[in-house]
């Protein structure tokens, strides 16, 4: 056993670092980068850019012992077969899914913009998971390869807090699984949404899950972590 305590709101909580998966969602350039679908929806990608160095802080810490890494990607196919009318027309015309933007077409796999930005890359051997949805359940494998696998822990960082990072942890939270956030971690274009976003998450005793810092995981992974 590798428990770990992780001080965190509403409660601390304990886990195995043995059945926890770190999960990284849709650290893309479309999001983080200007010119992506993020910027054009008149959304400010610098506002998300603070979470790249402490997720990269902690990947690293997570390679070394070894633990679980997933990556999401947010993305159609090129002919837009998976992507509903509902999503697809809600925008104007030039800034649509599929439409074409300085990183290729937007949102579309393949692309430029679908890509995930170097500084959080993954490595071989950690599974890439394209989702065309916001929950990273929806439509894709990862229920299987985590119950496959034994993992009941996630730790959820990445892009948006109130977006696909909600979504995924409400997912998980219904699948069963323990929904750990990482405040540091996330970000949304807004931060007003971003707090009230965490604020769901761990409230009436942590309905959807926990809330915990980096530096928090951290300390938990370094009392496992021989190298550390």
């Amino acid at each position: 056993m590798s428990v770990v305590r992780i001080e965190a709101e509403p409660t601390p909580v304990e886990v195995d670092l043995a059945e926890t998966a770190l999960i990284v969602i849709d650290m893309q350039k479309d999001f983080l980068r200007r010119g992506g679908f993020g910027e054009f929806l008149g959304n400010d990608p610098d506002l998300l850019q603070r979470t790249v160095e402490p997720i990269s802080q902690l990947l690293t810490a997570a390679r070394r012992l070894g633990m679980i890494i997933i990556h999401t990607r947010e993305g159609h196919l090129p002919d837009l077969s998976d992507c509903p009318a509902a999503k697809l027309d809600r925008w104007p015309a030039g800034t649509r899914i599929g439409d074409m933007g300085p990183m290729g077409r937007i949102l579309i796999r393949g692309e430029e913009g679908h890509a995930i930005v170097d500084e959080v890359a993954p490595l071989a051997g950690e599974l890439v998971i394209d989702k065309p949805g916001k929950n990273a359940f929806y439509a894709t494998e990862l229920d299987g390869y985590l119950r496959a696998r034994g993992i009941q822990n996630l730790l959820i960082v990445g892009v948006t807090t109130d977006v696909c990072c909600m979504a995924t942890t409400i997912g998980a939270n219904d699948r069963g699984y323990n929904a750990i956030v990482l405040s540091d971690c996330v970000a949304s274009y807004s931060p007003e949404r971003h707090r009230a976003t965490l604020a769901t998450i761990k409230a009436q005793g942590g309905i959807f899950g926990w809330v915990t810092t980096s530096d928090e995981v951290l300390a938990g992974i370094a009392a496992r972590d021989p190298l550390g």
